[in-house]
């Protein structure tokens, strides 16, 4: 809380907020524009109001020895017969530089010079100029760059040109007033630009002392990062406090190309010796492929389904077929698959039989799976087809002279192989397309038999993760009129992921995925940080710590990243093949135009980065 022309007063409460964050570990703190002085109209350029904060600026200095945290003080700064509305950039004592306002129209300040203007302030030789990046010594990434109130409402803001330049951070010393809206426009405001620069945010707004003569403040703070706000607070004495990925943004930019290459000179001034580790205080969303909001899942899972029944409805209007093809095996990626087929046909204005829905059963078939996977496609009004493939396969195994009870990994593809020939071949009788079921999970890892399960003509779930699909799954089962669809699509989500290739006792369901490859959404988890985010196995074990130290060990998530990065690696050959379908997601693994990799590059850092934990 400030008090308008009170410089002394304001410097004392801004000390008190430093030293805050400080014992919180705060790196960098953005504080209003002019949050030395508040809005003093026509006073502003008055020479005891520019003394008064001069001193005030000293005071601050003089606190801040020792405190290794860049901080931005909002104040006039007179320079001649000019009054600029500035940035104070500060650090340990010192005045590392000055940056002034640019957008002044209808206020009492002057427009800058691009150029570099010497001042001497509080006492300290410094320099006033607009474009002016602090680089951290401690995380050479680290560039902040700063803009001031009305400077982020014109057309080309500062950010875009200090971005460019490399800025990583903006810190915004914002000046709006509080209105019924002014909270929802400013995340708006901050969550498009910084999406659109690929940079973290950090905006201040003036609080409730500020003069009411005309408005009234409200003290809005918002931390941002890449679209999301990560931190927000809007009270009396409001302070949002988060971290902000830097590594993940330059990775972002490294993507772009459209970075450091900015045709301005800019200044660069260091800052920050020392570099600690950071005490995470964010929260890291164990499914990062789904909104973080509940509310919001359903439109979600609305839009995901529409992009594959679209993609899936383009290419049998295409190739001019009138049937699809899937094959059921009671688990979450063919129940999808056969109902994203039946919202396909029917949009085509085809009748629901034209979806042939086949389930395979052989040696690991349990009743309860087949008999979920038989209820949902009966219930969609499929043709439903059950062909037994084990006399096939014996009959397969003594062609190749695989003895029957050699439980091997020849025993297992021959099944899925057999099945996808079966279904192969059913589409080209019918006029129709075989629809793929596997995700995007199960291609990450190469829990797929080649050609097996892993070939079809169009792979509808190829752009979706597990957790995805398991998502989407949920949200029909909530949604569903139908008592006996529903019930039959919660046990399929309450079933194991299973392949169901090895024989079975008692009915049991002993085959299960998640124990050979891992929980599911933890890879979804990895794919995430190591492969969209760009982060090395390391930093992504210890995000997993902080999203699911609740659920796995140390040792478990190392084994488990171990695991991920060797299966990773090894089954490219798989993924460098793969049948075209939609990308639901910003991240695919097309061989077309998704994120690619040799199919025989080694794993050997990747290992190396996770054994040095």
């Amino acid at each position: 809380m400030i008090k308008v022309a009170d410089a002394g007063y304001n410097a004392d409460r801004i000390i008190e907020c430093i030293k805050e964050a400080d014992r919180r570990g705060v790196k960098i703190l953005v504080f209003p524009e002019l949050s030395l002085t508040g809005r003093c109209y026509d006073l502003i350029t008055h020479r005891v109001i520019l003394d008064g904060s001069e001193k005030a600026l000293e005071k601050i200095l003089a606190a801040t020895a020792g405190i290794d945290m860049l901080v931005f003080v909002g104040l006039p700064v007179a320079v001649g017969a000019r009054v600029y509305s500035c940035a104070a950039a500060v650090c340990a004592g010192e005045l590392l530089g000055i940056v002034p306002r640019e957008n002044v129209k209808g206020s009492a300040f002057a427009v800058p010079s691009a150029d570099e203007t010497e001042v001497t302030l509080a006492g300290k030789l410094s320099f006033v100029c607009p474009d002016t990046l602090f680089e951290c010594a401690a995380l050479p990434d680290l560039f902040v760059g700063c803009e001031i109130g009305a400077d982020m409402d014109i057309i080309a803001p500062p950010s875009v040109r200090h971005a460019e330049a490399g800025a990583t951070v903006i810190a915004q010393l914002a000046g709006f007033p509080e209105t019924v809206s002014s909270a929802d426009n400013a995340v708006l405001d901050i969550r498009a630009q910084s999406k659109r620069l690929k940079c973290g945010m950090i905006m201040s707004a003036p609080n409730k002392g500020e003069s009411s003569t005309d408005n009234v403040y409200s003290g809005l703070c918002l931390v941002a990062e890449n679209g999301a706000v990560l931190a927000q607070d809007e009270k009396e004495n409001s302070l949002a406090i988060s971290e902000i990925d830097v590594e993940y943004l330059i990775n972002l930019r490294r993507d772009s190309g459209d970075f450091d290459c900015c045709e301005a000179e800019h200044c660069i001034v260091t800052w920050g010796e020392k570099c600690v580790e950071t005490e995470l205080t964010r929260a890291f969303s164990k499914l990062p492929h789904l909104p973080s909001k509940p509310e919001d899942i359903p439109a979600y899972c609305e839009r995901m389904t529409d992009i594959q029944v679209s993609g899936l409805v383009k290419r049998m209007e295409y190739a001019n077929l009138d049937h699809c093809v899937v094959g059921i095996s009671g688990g979450v990626d063919s129940t999808l698959a056969v109902m994203i087929a039946a919202k396909a046909v029917k949009k085509m204005g085809l009748p629901a039989s034209n979806v042939i829905a086949c389930t395979m059963p052989c040696f690991g078939t349990s009743s309860r799976t087949k008999n979920n996977a038989v209820t949902i496609a009966e219930q969609l009004g499929c043709d439903v087809r059950v062909i037994d493939i084990s006399k096939s396969v014996n009959q397969h195994f003594d062609d190749i002279g695989h003895e029957r009870d050699d439980y091997s990994v020849a025993f297992e593809n021959a099944q899925a192989r057999m099945r996808t020939m079966v279904l192969l071949d059913i589409a080209n009788k019918v006029n129709g397309l075989d629809v793929g079921t596997e995700d995007l999970s199960e291609f990450v890892d190469g829990w797929c038999t080649f050609n097996g399960d892993h070939t079809s003509n169009y792979d509808v779930n190829l752009g979706l993760t597990k957790t995805q699909v398991r998502a989407a799954v949920r949200y029909i089962a909530q949604t569903a009129d139908n008592e006996i669809l529903s019930k039959a699509l919660w046990d399929v989500l309450d079933c194991p992921v299973t392949p169901e290739l090895l024989p079975i006792h008692d009915d049991q369901i002993e085959q299960k995925s998640e124990d050979a490859v891992g929980s599911y959404s933890l890879q979804d988890f990895f794919t995430h940080k190591i492969i969209i985010c760009g982060f090395t196995p390391s930093k992504t074990f210890r995000l997993a710590k902080a999203a699911y130290g609740d659920e796995f060990t140390d040792e478990e998530l190392k084994r488990w990243l171990k695991s991920y990065c060797k299966r990773y690696f090894s089954q490219q050959f798989k993924r460098s093949c793969l049948m075209d379908g939609p990308a639901v997601d910003a991240f695919t693994v097309s061989p077309r135009t998704g994120y690619l990799i040799p199919s025989d590059a080694e794993a050997s850092l990747f290992l190396e980065d996770l054994n040095n934990l």
